[in-house]
C-alpha cells in the first residue's frame, strides 16, 4: 500500500504539488491523469525518492520514503519519462549493471535479468548497443530496468510518450501483464491511454486532486445524463413551452435563427429519461415540424478540460499569492538594512525567469 499524506512541493512561491493526499491499494493499476504541468511527474519523483517534498509524507508499504529511504526504495521500480539509459552498453550489460546498483544478490542477479528480458520481450536485442535501438525498444529497456528484482510497486511516468501506435499497444499489454502481480502507477495526459489499462484513475490539476474513481464510475459521474438537441420550425417561445411541459425550465436552453426568411428554434434539453417519442407527437400536434433530433453526451475530453481548467485557476491564484508574499519579504529585508536582493523590475524583465529569481531569494534567506 502507498499512502500520500498532505504532500506539498513549493518552488519559490509556485506550488507544483498542493496538499495532495491519496491512498493506493495493492494489486491494482492506477492512472495519474492531467495536463502538462499538473504536478504528475513531481508527485512521482517524490514517491520514488528522487525529489524531496516541502511538506507531507509518503509511505511505501509502511516505510517513509525520506526517513527510511533504503527500505522504501526496495519496494519500488521506477521508470522516469526519459529512461536513464547508458547508450554505449548492450541491453544485457545495462540490465546487469542496474541489477548491481539495486543490490540484487549475485546468486539471484542472472535470473532477475533473464526474467526482466523475457517480460519486456528484449531477447532479440539483448546483445545490441542501446544507442542502436529504436525508441520503442529503449522504452522497453527502461521498463525492464524498473522490473528488476520484481518490486511490488512499479511507477511509470509517461511510459508511451513518443511511441507509434504499434509500440503503444505493446507497452499497454506489458502494463496489463505487470498489473497481475504488481501495483502499477502510471501517469499520462491522454485520457484514452489511462482508461484503457487502469483499474482506477486520479485526475490532477494545479497540483491538486480534482477527481478519482474507477474508469466506469468516473465516466458516469463526469459525463452526466444525455442531452437532446432539437431544431424545430417555429417561434422560440412556443417551442420552449412545449419542451418545458416535459422538463423543468432550467433543463432547457433555447436559441433561434432564420434561414431564407424561415424562423427555426434550437433547443438543448438535459434528460433523465428518453422523451423523444413524446416530444415528436407534441410538436406534431402543435404543427411545428422537427427538422433534426440528436441525442448526445458531454465528451470526457470536455469535462476533463473543465476540471483541469479549474485546477489551473486555483494554481494561478496561489502562485500570485506566493509571489506577493516573497516580494513583501524582500521589501521588509531591504527596510531592515539587508540591501536590495532583486528589484521587481528586474524580476519582470531580467534575463533570468522571475520565478527563478524569487526561488533564489528564498534560498538566500
Amino acid at each position: 500500500m502507498i499512502e500520500v499524506k498532505n504532500l506539498v512541493k513549493d518552488y519559490g512561491g509556485h506550488l507544483a504539488v498542493d496538499h495532495l493526499s491519496f491512498t493506493i491499494e495493492d494489486g491494482q493499476i492506477y492512472g495519474f491523469l492531467g495536463p502538462n504541468g499538473a504536478g504528475k511527474s513531481t508527485t512521482m519523483n517524490i514517491m520514488a525518492g528522487y525529489l524531496g517534498a516541502t511538506e507531507g509524507q509518503v509511505l511505501i508499504n509502511g516505510h517513509d520514503i525520506l526517513e527510511d529511504a533504503e527500505e522504501a526504495k526496495r519496494c519500488i521500480g521506477y521508470l522516469p519519462e526519459l529512461p536513464p539509459l547508458y547508450v554505449d552498453m548492450t541491453t544485457e550489460e545495462y540490465l546487469n549493471f542496474a541489477a548491481a546498483l539495486k543490490k540484487i544478490p549475485k546468486k539471484e542477479r542472472e535470473a532477475s535479468v533473464e526474467a526482466a528480458i523475457s517480460m519486456a520481450r528484449l531477447s532479440d536485442v539483448r546483445g545490441r548497443l542501446i544507442r542502436n535501438l529504436s525508441k520503442g525498444y529503449r522504452q522497453r529497456v527502461g521498463l525492464a530496468q524498473a522490473m528488476l528484482g520484481m518490486p511490488p510497486v512499479i511507477i511509470l511516468d509517461e511510459p508511451t510518450v513518443g511511441l507509434d501506435p504499434k509500440q503503444i499497444i505493446e507497452i499497454r499489454d506489458l502494463i496489463r501483464e505487470l498489473g497481475k502481480k504488481h501495483t502499477v502507477i502510471l501517469s499520462s495526459h491522454i485520457l484514452s491511454e489511462v482508461s484503457a489499462v487502469c483499474d482506477r484513475i486520479m485526475i490532477i490539476s494545479g497540483g491538486r486532486l480534482v477527481a478519482s474513481g474507477t474508469p466506469e464510475n468516473l465516466e458516469r459521474r463526469m459525463t452526466g445524463g444525455p442531452r437532446l438537441e432539437l431544431m424545430v420550425k417555429g417561434a422560440p417561445q412556443k417551442a420552449r413551452s412545449i419542451a418545458e411541459g416535459f422538463l423543468d425550465s432550467g433543463a432547457v436552453s433555447v436559441t433561434s435563427k432564420k434561414e431564407d426568411g424561415t424562423e427555426f428554434t434550437l433547443l438543448t434539453l438535459d434528460l433523465e429519461t428518453d422523451i423523444r417519442e413524446a416530444l415528436f407527437y407534441a410538436y406534431a400536434q402543435a404543427e411545428m415540424p422537427i427538422y433534426s433530433m440528436n441525442m448526445t453526451r458531454a465528451s470526457l475530453e470536455e469535462v476533463f478540460l473543465e476540471l483541469t481548467e479549474t485546477g489551473k485557476m486555483v494554481q494561478k491564484e496561489k502562485t500570485e499569492k506566493g509571489i506577493k508574499r516573497l516580494l513583501g519579504k524582500r521589501k521588509q529585508k531591504e527596510t531592515e538594512g539587508f540591501g536590495p536582493v532583486v528589484s521587481e523590475a528586474e524580476a519582470e524583465t531580467g534575463g533570468v525567469a522571475r520565478e527563478e529569481l524569487l526561488h533564489r531569494e528564498e534560498v538566500r534567506r
